[in-house]
């Protein structure tokens, strides 16, 4: 999302890395001789609250700033908008300024990047990713149209997806300039594609959000299927969808106040196809969270909040998943590129 909507602090490097892949939070960098703040965040035992706890259903592990404001092979590491599982040991990352990394899944450092364009050769507004695994494929949706386009590994446009009239911005459309797809994710199966709009099309309720749809075809492309209707929190957008392995969809829910800061929720919403509702339980306000010595440049209810906007479940540990989420800079100077690591049990 561009820099009008959401604008979040700048914070020093506070983070290690674990061995087994974990962030860990240590003090900021002018103590940065103290002890780890966090190593761990075991789950609940005996009715007690997990350690780091956000809320009894989610935990904190950690968080790293290593990323923020460098570079990688003459591009830009940051205004990332999206996460997705890649191949074995590594995770891709899209910056809506059209570069999509390579990540190593452990250590979070870039291996690689290619750049991408829409048909005419110019840059995209990138917002959604998932990695299609069984064609070797990167599917990207953008708010710009808005679009789901197919690419290669090296980065080649392959085509698009079609897209209902009714979702395209206007004048074409009901979708709201700079808010539409802002959320893509591969159901479990791979047979069904979601990208979540981020605001209301023009005549709806102002805190109903659309999910469209697309089913596989037998040629492993993609056709319209049904659209779905999901409620947000008052006064906040859609800023990512996930799906958990058991078909749930984790929604990350936005918002940005001026003078107050960010709102980021963390929902868990009905498995798609039992109907076109999608119903939802919080599973945490990432303002409970502990801060862990993260700092904040600007006001923020918690100086751990930034401009979280890419999310996905990376693992499995304790009965828990292992969530990642990252927010958009925006190559700002007052924001940052922030990896928080979550234990989810949803």
């Amino acid at each position: 999302m561009r820099p009008r909507t959401l604008r979040t602090a700048l914070a020093t490097l506070t983070a290690g890395l674990a061995a087994a892949g974990c962030l860990t939070a240590s003090a900021p960098a002018a103590a940065s001789s103290a002890p780890a703040a966090a190593s761990s965040a075991p789950a609940a035992v005996q009715g007690r609250p997990p350690a780091n706890a956000c809320s009894s259903a989610v935990s904190l592990t950690g968080f790293t700033d290593a990323l923020d404001k460098t570079t990688y092979d003459g591009a830009y590491v940051g205004n990332l908008s999206a996460l997705a599982p890649d191949r074995r040991g590594s995770l891709a990352a899209l910056s809506d300024r059209s570069s999509l990394f390579r990540l190593d899944a452990r250590t979070l450092q870039p291996r690689g990047v290619v750049t991408l364009a829409d048909e005419s050769g110019a840059a995209l507004d990138s917002e959604g990713l998932v990695v299609d695994l069984p064609t070797g494929t990167y599917l990207v949706s953008s708010e710009t149209e808005p679009s789901v386009r197919r690419y290669s590994r090296t980065g080649e446009l392959l085509g698009r997806l079609p897209v209902p009239d009714d979702l395209r911005t206007a004048p074409e459309g009901r979708g709201r300039a700079n808010g539409s797809f802002e959320g893509l994710t591969l159901l479990p199966g791979g047979r069904t594609l979601l990208a979540s709009m981020e605001y209301p099309l023009d005549g709806d309720p102002a805190d109903l959000v659309r999910i469209q749809s697309w089913q596989r075809t037998p040629h492993g492309g993609f056709r319209p299927g049904a659209q779905y209707t999901y409620r947000t929190d008052p006064g906040l957008g859609v800023a990512e969808v996930t799906a958990a392995p058991d078909g749930h969809l984790l929604v990350l829910e936005r918002g940005f106040t001026a003078g107050v800061g960010n709102t980021v929720r963390l929902q868990l919403a009905d498995r798609p196809g039992r109907g076109t509702v999608l119903h939802k339980r919080l599973l945490a306000d990432l303002a409970d969270c502990p801060a862990l010595g993260a700092t904040a440049k600007q006001p923020q209810p918690n100086p751990l909040l930034d401009n979280f906007e890419g999310m996905a479940v990376t693992g499995r540990s304790g009965g828990r998943l292992e969530v990642l989420v990252v927010s958009d800079d925006n190559q700002n100077a007052v924001q940052t590129t922030r990896f928080l690591r979550l234990r989810v049990r949803a």
